[in-house]
C-alpha cells in the first residue's frame, strides 16, 4: 500500500468504485469430477468492494480536527504536509515525503528543493483527497 493510500485510510476514505476481486481457492474436501477422473477445483468466491461515498465537509474536517485535538501538539495541518502526516500518524521524514512526491508524480524541479516539494505535496495531497471523495473546503484547495 502506498503512502497516499495510507493517508486516505487514516481519514476513513477507502474502497474503490464497485469492483470485484477474487480470493484464492481454498483447500477443502475434494469433489470428484463427473466420471470420477480427478478432483474439481474449489470455486473462487467473488468479493464485492463497496463504492466509497463522498464524506461531507463537516465530517472530514471534524475527523481531522478530532485527531488534531487528541494529538496534544499544535500542528498546522492546513498548510504543512509534515504536520498533516504527523497528525495522521504517518512517517513525515524527508525520505517519506520524497517517496510520496514520487508516488504522486511530482515534477523533477520540485523534487530538488525540499521547501518547494513540501508546498507542492500539501496542495497535491489535499486536491487528491478531494478527488477521492473527501469534500474539502475551497479555502484549503487554493
Amino acid at each position: 500500500m502506498g503512502i497516499f493510500a495510507s493517508i486516505l485510510g487514516k481519514l476513513g476514505i477507502g474502497g474503490t468504485a464497485a469492483s470485484t476481486r477474487h480470493r484464492p481457492a481454498t483447500v477443502g474436501p475434494a469433489a470428484r469430477t463427473p466420471g470420477g477422473r480427478g478432483v474439481a477445483p474449489a470455486p473462487r468466491p467473488a468479493v464485492a468492494i463497496a463504492a466509497s461515498k463522498p464524506i461531507p465537509v463537516a465530517d472530514l474536517l471534524a475527523r481531522i480536527e478530532a485527531k488534531a485535538g487528541a494529538s496534544g501538539q499544535k500542528l498546522e495541518w492546513k498548510t504543512s504536509i509534515v504536520d498533516l502526516l504527523k497528525l495522521l500518524g504517518l512517517d513525515s521524514s524527508l525520505a517519506a515525503r520524497k517517496e510520496l512526491a514520487t508516488e504522486l508524480n511530482a515534477p523533477t524541479d520540485v523534487m530538488d528543493d525540499s521547501a518547494e516539494m513540501n508546498v507542492w505535496l500539501h496542495r497535491e495531497v489535499i486536491a487528491r483527497i478531494a478527488a477521492n471523495g473527501g469534500n474539502i473546503p475551497p479555502t484549503l484547495l487554493d
